[in-house]
């Protein structure tokens, strides 16, 4: 045992990325969710000067796809460096054919997957073992962990026997479940881990190593009479291996205390009922096993360590004799498949080892991180004494092929001291951040155990967020969330009434509700159920304002310290003085890069949310409360009433198989979004009709579409409401009409933006605290009733383009994103005709997030269809796309043809010829088509061509495609595709939302973050310039190109846009999009202003490359954007991006901030030249 033992509250990507940094030399990788923070750890640690156990930082490369990850770490093998990798899902799937290579070469690299579910029929990026289930034939050893706790000690196996058995492992846990999981655990230390290393074994695959001193041939190609024989001669290295993983296990034990064996069992020496599991459900089933043995039950659970090779012998050993029925547990499907392939394995086992007495079944649990409770695994164990239903799943409700397992009420597992504590919160108000800080402080300063899980939507920064916190004096093995707590906060007001939240709450326990509602506001607005909830369980209720607490000093919405201040003052669970000292250095901590203002800030939020929450006296009169809960409105679409709704209630757990069958195929009704009415916003704009100079650009700049210009003829002027307050509209083209410029409170969120956009002299748009605008909901509703009206303007102005309807609106995109907006304005442009594919990552993930989907239709039923492969293959996609849509228009104007020269109906003749000749001019496609199937549909002629053209009418609009995507895919992993399309000569679009890093993953470098800035991957900021991406587009010639920033220049962005929709042949236009990644010290409710500033300063120039410009003697180049006015160092040092740099590494500062003023003078310098041609 080792005398001094550390322990540290972690999660499990940090406690394999600890691990795998000591035995690393090389890291090779790309991120992807949820494996990247494992690699981010890495290369902190790297960037300053950690050491592994060979005395140097590791070396990490960020390569521009899993592929090239996987690619890197083969030749840094190959040439004798310890090389890992980290991974998950999609990525994994790029990585498999260099896997093959590197397995093949038998050589000792080590990756760590955070196992993640592999996209179907829809993406999820949750976690199941389908992307390590695709690679159990590749040749790598599987060796899987079920906890934090294991994360470590595995990752420590797993290269340790990596090097002495000259194989490659795939370390593997859940992912989210066990990679986000924060728990106490104890730390390996690197001298420990030196002593158990082969050091003969490091220096035997050093001197291997490809070299010239020794030249060797590696990788040849074998012909038939050689290839097999020499295939199998690496089977004596994979037989050695489970006994080389037994021995490193064992000196794992030695050190730490505990017990790891290939198959460890659990329960009663002579169970009749085993489960055989592996992963984090193994947790579970400890409590569950524990719980039943209690009852008299004789049970058992067999953990799976090592997956591959799979030793039957050692499976055997551990299957006690009075074994009676086997239940093997896979999380994950494969369709058509006998069963899943742990299953398959066991029963090998059971065969080859003639236990053939044992009855084994089989079953699929956790898809897409389903949580799996006790409750469902003692309905696991119930079905061996019952029905002993096979192939079926628990956790779900199979209504149509019933192959659910019933499961019964929640059981209470856990151990008895354990406290359970739920938060429920906005993305980005906090709540997450502080809770990590609360389990560290609670885990790193008492002797308590800790543990720590979150649970998200798909929405970006707007969405809801579950934090569950567990404190005890034992071991946590509770992998599920908390649904019994002794306490549970609630820090958005309008949840109380959209969630089921106080029944969570145990007899006694504690509530604390973030509201402004006192006295009699609480009364009234407080639903009945949570009176009578709280009254019945004796629940200790009380009430606190953080936001206006925040609000006053200045915090915004981040109500995260008030609240965590006040959780540890009514929780007791340390003395109240200790936690005001541990959160006050985790602040300075956690802050200090944003600057000494926001650390005292917080401070001050610790010192006013100790004291702040207020006990509210509960009337015996609310025990006997009925329910003023409604059913949903029977009226409304299936989808909506049978889907999006209980999932919006954090109810879709519960709904059963049934409901999906019309949605097996992935293919879901668009236009969801306008149905959550989520009303998350503090404050929204109040709109102010004397001050309004009717410009719209409020409009234009809203990222959700929540505000938008409404025009009135003469008859709905008179009918309006007397709170629909109007004001002429002015202009040629207006006559007769009035203007309203509405806001949707509900679908607000309160960025700002719109306010700060405006250019009245008097601001016509002021931001005022949801409650009091609430009214104005009644005016949206009766705005939505107007009828559609012709646009006065050409939709391409700043003006004219918002009095076209968004078909794209209330996305779950961030309040102020800087994404969305351009989306938004390419719906109101194109939308009616426009085909999207989106690159997984934010411009997939906010538009296409279940149940709420954004993407719109107009009164005729038309807008957007929008589509995902992978993030990868965007480009293609799309081009696929178009290439299928051409053809079908090929054949409909062949069809055409044979009908303009026979038919003798002249109307439906001059239609056909008219489309003929112009149906593919993007202004005029709509109406030739519209007339062209007026045409059919009242000819009396018949004929195949006629029938054709009718059934395939859809096809006659002219289809605009555009690929939608981030720089991670355009300039990364995705840029090889992408070049291909622009080189095709095809007449599709590209739209890329330039975040200058990976927002969706977290905000990693790409090949466009700018140099200087510091990003996870450029921990000492990046030391290259940006790509330009611009520049390699305009070497073809044909391509048209442009680069926007709608805050610099609006109709300059409208005009490109206007031009690559009409330019026949590629188009791409790259948009400046501030993320929230970026730490803009205005905040995100000055994106806009952000984007000019970016421009002014020479760090975004603005551009046009127009090809059409050539066949008229000009020059094609045409730059916008006048000279930098020097303020490149205030606009860099206005952001957290850039000015951390100079806290934490300030003489690289200085160099790097030259050299980007230098890239930036250069890069403007050529553009100059450029247009002066």
């Amino acid at each position: 045992m080792a005398k001094n033992k550390m322990f540290k509250t972690m999660d499990g990507n940090e406690a394999a990325a600890y691990v795998s940094y000591a035995f690393t030399e090389v890291a090779t990788i790309y991120p992807i969710t949820p494996s990247s923070p494992m690699a981010d750890h890495v290369d902190a640690w790297a960037a300053n000067g950690k050491k592994n156990l060979f005395g140097q930082p590791v070396k990490l490369v960020e390569m521009q796809a899993e592929s090239g990850a996987a690619g890197a770490m083969h030749g840094s093998l190959e040439t004798g460096s310890l090389t890992s990798t980290y991974t998950a899902s999609q990525g994994l799937l790029l990585m498999i054919p260099p896997m093959y290579r590197i397995a093949g070469s038998q050589l000792p690299g080590v990756m760590h997957v955070s196992a993640r579910t592999v996209a179907t029929h829809s993406l999820s990026i949750f976690g199941d073992h389908s992307d390590v289930m695709a690679c159990r034939q590749t040749g790598w050893a599987q060796l899987a962990s079920s906890s934090v706790q294991e994360a470590m000690d595995m990752a420590a196996v797993a290269h340790l026997s990596a090097i002495k058995g000259s194989i490659p492992f795939q370390h593997f846990f859940d992912g989210f479940r066990t990679s986000h999981e924060i728990q106490k655990v104890e730390v390996l230390d690197y001298e420990d881990l030196g002593k158990m290393l082969d050091w003969d074994a490091v220096q035997r695959f050093k001197d291997h190593a490809l070299s010239t001193e020794h030249p060797t041939l590696r990788n040849t190609l074998q012909n038939p009479d050689t290839f097999f024989q020499s295939r199998e001669a690496c089977n004596s290295a994979y037989d050695a291996l489970p006994a080389i993983v037994e021995e490193y296990m064992g000196k794992i034990n030695e050190v730490t205390g505990r017990n790891y064996q290939l198959f460890n069992y659990y329960g009663a020496p002579d169970a009749e009922r085993v489960v055989v599991a592996m992963g984090s459900v193994c947790e579970t089933l400890l409590e569950v096993v524990d719980y039943l043995m209690e009852r008299g039950e004789k049970v058992g659970f067999i953990q799976v360590h090592l997956f591959r090779p799979f030793s039957m012998e050692r499976l055997l050993e551990k299957i006690p004799a009075t074994c009676k029925c086997l239940t093997v547990l896979d999380r994950t499907k494969e369709p058509g498949a006998p069963g899943e392939p742990l299953y398959l394995d066991v029963c090998d086992a059971l065969w080859e080892g003639k236990r053939t007495n044992i009855e084994a079944l089989c079953g699929r649990y956790g898809l897409g991180s389903k949580d799996t409770t006790p409750a469902q695994m003692k309905a696991v164990f119930d079905n061996m004494k019952g029905e002993k239903k096979n192939h079926f799943t628990v956790g779900i409700n199979d209504d149509v092929t019933h192959l659910s397992l019933p499961v019964g009420e929640n059981i209470v597992t856990a151990g008895k001291s354990i406290i359970s504590c739920k938060f429920w919160g906005l993305g980005s108000d906090g709540t997450v951040g502080a809770n990590k800080n609360s389990i560290k402080i609670i885990g790193d300063h008492t002797d308590q155990y800790a543990q720590a899980y979150f649970d998200y939507d798909s929405k970006k920064s707007g969405g809801v967020t579950k934090s569950h916190l567990r404190f005890g004096h034992e071991p946590i093995h509770s992998t599920y969330y908390v649904t019994m707590a002794d306490f549970v906060a609630c820090h958005k007001t309008s949840y109380i009434k959209d969630f089921d939240i106080v029944s969570e709450i145990k007899p006694h326990g504690t509530f604390l509700l973030n509201t402004s509602w006192t006295g009699a506001e609480l009364e009234e607005h407080l639903p009945n159920r949570v009176k009578r909830q709280i009254a019945e369980r004796e629940i200790n209720f009380y009430t606190i304002d953080a936001t206006a607490i925040a609000m006053e000093l200045g915090l915004g919405n981040r109500t995260n310290t008030v609240l965590q201040a006040a959780f540890f003052n009514l929780s007791g669970i340390i003395p109240i003085e200790d936690a005001v000292k541990y959160m006050k250095d985790a602040i300075i901590k956690s802050y200090s890069k944003k600057g000494q203002k926001i650390v005292d800030m917080n401070s001050a939020a610790v010192d006013k949310g100790v004291n702040a929450a207020v006990k509210i006296d509960v009337p015996e009169s609310w025990k006997t409360l009925a329910d003023d809960t409604k059913a949903p409105d029977a009226s409304l679409p299936h989808y909506i009433r049978e889907i999006q709704i209980p999932v919006n209630k954090q109810a879709g757990d519960a709904i059963p198989v049934s409901e999906f069958m019309p949605y097996a195929d992935g293919v879901t009704p668009s236009e969801t979004s306008k149905y959550e009415k989520r009303g998350i916003a503090v404050k929204v704009p109040k709109w102010i009709p004397e001050n309004c100079i009717g410009c719209n650009k409020c409009a234009l700049v809203c990222p959700h579409a929540a505000i938008r210009p409404f025009l009135l003829n003469a008859e709905e002027e008179a009918a309006k409401p007397a709170a629909f307050v109007t004001k002429e509209a002015k202009g040629k083209g207006f006559e007769g009409l009035t203007f309203r410029m509405q806001v949707d409170p509900l679908d607000c969120q309160g960025c700002g933006a719109c306010a700060n956009v405006c250019p009245a002299k008097e601001k016509a748009l002021v931001m005022e605290l949801l409650d009091t605008q609430m009214p104005e909901q009644e005016n949206w509703d009766h705005a939505l009733t107007l009828s559609t009206k012709a646009n006065p303007m050409d939709k391409f102005t700043v003006r004219g383009s918002q009095y076209e309807r968004p078909l794209y609106e209330f996305s779950g995109a961030c309040a102020g994103c800087g994404e969305a907006p351009y989306m938004k304005l390419m719906s109101q442009l194109f939308g009616d005709r426009m085909f999207v594919t989106s690159a997984t990552g934010c411009a997939y993930v906010v538009g296409s997030s279940t149940p709420s989907f954004p993407y719109a239709v107009n009164e005729k039923g038309h807008g957007p269809a929008n589509s995902n492969s992978l993030f990868e293959d965007n480009a293609e996609y799309a081009l696929g796309m178009k290439l299928s849509i051409d053809q079908m228009r090929r054949q409909m104007a062949a069809h055409a043809e044979a009908v303009v020269a026979s038919t003798s109906d002249a109307a439906l003749k001059s239609a056909l010829e008219a489309w003929l000749a112009e149906g593919d001019n993007g202004d005029k496609t709509r109406a030739l088509s519209e007339a062209v199937v007026a045409a059919l549909n009242a000819t009396a002629e018949t004929s195949d061509d006629i029938a054709f053209l009718k059934a395939n009418k859809d096809a006659l609009p002219k289809k605009s495609v555009w690929m939608y995507g981030g720089d991670g895919w355009a300039y990364d992993i995705g840029f090889g595709g992408l070049d291909h399309v622009l080189a095709s000569g095809a007449d599709v679009n590209v739209l890329v939302v330039d975040t200058e890093v990976y927002s969706n993953t977290g905000g990693q470098a790409s090949k466009a973050t700018q140099l200087g800035a510091v990003a996870q991957f450029a921990n000492g900021g990046k030391r290259t310039g940006k790509k330009d991406l611009g520049a390699i587009a305009m070497t073809y010639g044909n391509v048209y190109v442009a680069q926007v920033a709608m805050g610099a220049n609006e109709q300059h962005l409208i005009t490109a846009l206007k031009e690559a929709e009409a330019h026949h042949g590629p188009s791409i236009i790259i948009a400046y999009a501030p993320c929230i990644n970026h730490g803009i010290s205005k905040g995100m409710s000055q994106a806009q202003l952000e984007e000019k500033e970016a421009s002014e300063c020479g760090y975004w120039p603005l551009w046009r490359y127009v090809p059409e410009l050539k066949a008229e003697g000009k020059n094609p180049f045409i730059l916008t954007s006048k000279e930098p006015n020097g303020k490149l160092l205030d606009f860099m040092m206005g952001e957290t991006r850039f000015a951390a740099l100079t806290r934490t590494f300030p003489e690289t500062a200085k160099v790097l901030f030259a050299e980007a003023q230098e890239f930036c003078d250069a890069r403007y310098a050529r553009y100059k030249h450029l247009a002066e041609q």
